[in-house]
């Protein structure tokens, strides 16, 4: 499967890396957001790293995923460099997205990662997109989309699931159910037990799994994955997860109380799945903390590179938007204003 399948104890290793280095990078993200040095906002992933890692371990390096606001755990499951990630978050040139997209925008399409997104519900209907042009060049691939429990409430979600069920498209659909849609706890949200039971009215498999165990979504979207490449459709499957931080950082978070952060915190994905390798006797507690040492130096890394890396230009402000000269954009391009204001020309 990808290059660290957990099917091998170097995968195990390797997949145990990535977690922590996922929490290490969200973990400074909140802090320099904090400090005034990340523009925009952030949205992290701390507690919910089993699914990210756990899912894009099952597939293979080529395959696509589509991603959401929350999607820096994503990125690094995907094999995205956290330098160009970190650039990204500060706004600079040797970002990903050119330091334009910032958090909730990261892409890279060489990696299969076709995007994160600011819009709710947004991805499953480019990963419908995705499957369908390998439908159409019988590419043996398949399309990953990542959403959160409020996107499940979201009418193109339920179009774009509809499409790849109807067509038997290479698609999987992944909801990462973290118990809140902003604020909103998820029974408030859904008439529901379970949200892998909207499967049913598309006559597809749907899946519930412990998005708190990495192996457990590892084998779930391992099986789906492999369904779908044998011509029987997409998966619904629901993680149930939890994320540590608030919707947003600065989010006050009154909707939910200490002891219940504590209640999910107690089944930490690193620390479960950190056990389990000690069990297996493939880790010890010194070749962890190795492990956890070189991942913040790696970060430390990261912040300084992003750090002392350029701002974008601003006569670059509307490059990358179009795909062709733009007449009544190049009049722009050619005198840009740093100040939003008027330069007392034509702007008409």
């Amino acid at each position: 499967m990808a290059d660290y399948t957990l099917d091998s104890e170097d995968g195990r290793l390797d997949a145990l890396r990535r977690m922590l280095t996922i929490r290490e990078f969200d973990t400074k993200a909140g802090h320099y957001f904090a400090d005034g040095e990340i523009p925009g906002f952030v949205h992290l992933y701390i507690g919910e790293e089993a699914v990210g890692v756990g899912t894009c371990a099952a597939l293979e390096p080529d395959d696509y995923i589509t991603s959401t606001h929350r999607g820096h755990g994503h990125c690094i499951a995907k094999g995205l460099d956290p330098d160009l990630m970190m650039a990204e978050l500060f706004g600079k040139a040797n970002g990903y997205c050119n330091g334009k997209g910032g958090s909730m925008h990261i892409a890279d399409v060489d990696s299969g990662m076709l995007g994160a997104n600011g819009i709710v519900g947004a991805g499953p209907p480019l990963a419908a997109g995705a499957a369908l042009s390998i439908d159409h060049q019988g590419r043996d691939q398949v399309a990953l989309a990542f959403l959160g429990d409020g996107a499940t409430a979201q009418g193109q979600v339920h179009e774009a699931i509809n499409m790849a069920s109807t067509w038997d498209l290479p698609a999987i659909f992944l909801i990462e159910n973290n118990q809140y849609g902003e604020a909103t706890p998820v029974e408030n949200q859904h008439n529901i037990d379970h949200l892998s039971d909207t499967a049913q009215a598309y006559d597809i498999p749907g899946i519930t799994v412990n998005g708190m165990d990495i192996i457990a979504v590892y084998e779930a979207v391992k099986e789906a994955r492999k369904r779908t490449r044998d011509g029987d459709g997409p998966t619904l499957i629901e993680a149930e997860t939890y994320r540590y931080r608030g919707h947003y950082e600065g989010d006050e978070q009154n909707y939910r109380t200490d002891e219940e952060l504590q209640k999910w915190k107690d089944r930490d994905p690193i620390d479960a799945f950190k056990q389990r390798l000690i069990d297996r006797d493939e880790l010890t507690e010194e070749e962890f903390e190795v492990m956890q040492a070189e991942v913040e130096a790696d970060i430390a890394d990261a912040i300084e590179f992003a750090q002392d890396a350029d701002l974008p230009a601003p006569e670059e402000a509307y490059d990358d938007m179009f795909n062709a000269s733009v007449p009544e954009i190049e009049k722009f391009a050619n005198r840009p204003l740093t100040d939003g204001g008027s330069n007392g020309g034509d702007s008409r």
